[in-house]
């Protein structure tokens, strides 16, 4: 299958870890877990190229400048906090001084690039206001203004997405009915700002041009929680992101 483009992944990925007390005694047990492989397959099966970088791993090797990012056609954040990319090892742990990951981001859109952010308890504002994206240069290129708070709307009895512009390439030939989600990250669009899709009465999906580039905020999630199995089994998830991320790389 022929090259549709080569696309960045950071983030996806936790540890856990957990104590578990009996009685008396107590134990402690670690889990490192990811959640990229539905993300990651419906690329890879569009024939993308996709490089992706774990949380720990994107927190040292994620590229320092728009000239190393300008290797990849699309970037995409998800349920990474601006942490990560602002505190390189070296500049929390020996007071290095290194270049702002969010401003080579941004510049790299202004120079052509595509960029997606994926929504989640660590992208947008995210849980407790510690995914930490307000008033970064990353909101300044978003489609939407970010939330200076906590941005979460839980919905456990399910929220069901509503195509608002049918034709956009983000979701064209997607049809009208979409399996539920289980919550997203509550976002403002910015004036120009195309919303191709809500949940209630925000946004789910918002598309936008940011200098030579692209720009897409989705604001819940390409796994579970979020996205439950009805949705990531769906047969329009796969070609919901190969769509998503080709309009943002203008491909």
């Amino acid at each position: 299958m022929a090259t549709t483009g080569r696309v960045l992944i950071a983030g996806e990925s936790w540890t856990v870890h957990s104590t578990h007390q009996k009685g008396f005694d107590s134990f402690s047990t670690v889990e490192y877990a990811e959640g990229i492989r539905w993300l990651r397959d419906a690329l890879e099966t569009g024939g993308w190229q996709v490089d992706y970088q774990p949380a720990h791993v994107a927190a040292r090797d994620f590229p320092f400048d728009a000239k190393a990012l300008s290797h990849y056609d699309c970037v995409m954040l998800s349920d990474v906090g601006a942490n990560t990319l602002l505190l390189h090892p070296d500049t929390f742990v020996r007071s290095v001084a290194l270049p702002n990951r969010l401003h080579a981001i941004r510049d790299y859109v202004a120079a052509g690039g595509g960029f997606v952010m994926v929504g989640g308890y660590m992208t947008f504002q995210g849980i407790e206001a510690k995914g930490q994206y307000s008033g970064t240069a990353i909101e300044e290129i978003l489609p939407v203004n970010v939330a200076a708070t906590d941005d979460r709307v839980e919905s456990p009895q399910g929220v069901t997405p509503q195509i608002l512009e049918t034709a956009h390439p983000i979701v064209a030939g997607l049809g009208s009915v979409w399996p539920h989600l289980l919550g997203y990250n509550r976002v403002t669009p910015k004036s120009g700002a195309t919303v191709v899709a809500k949940v209630g009465n925000d946004p789910l999906i918002v598309a936008g041009q940011y200098g030579k580039g692209r720009s897409v905020a989705f604001t819940s999630d390409c796994a579970p929680h979020w996205a439950p199995a009805a949705f990531v089994e769906w047969q329009g998830y796969a070609p919901l992101w190969r769509q998503l991320a080709g309009w943002a790389s203008g491909k």
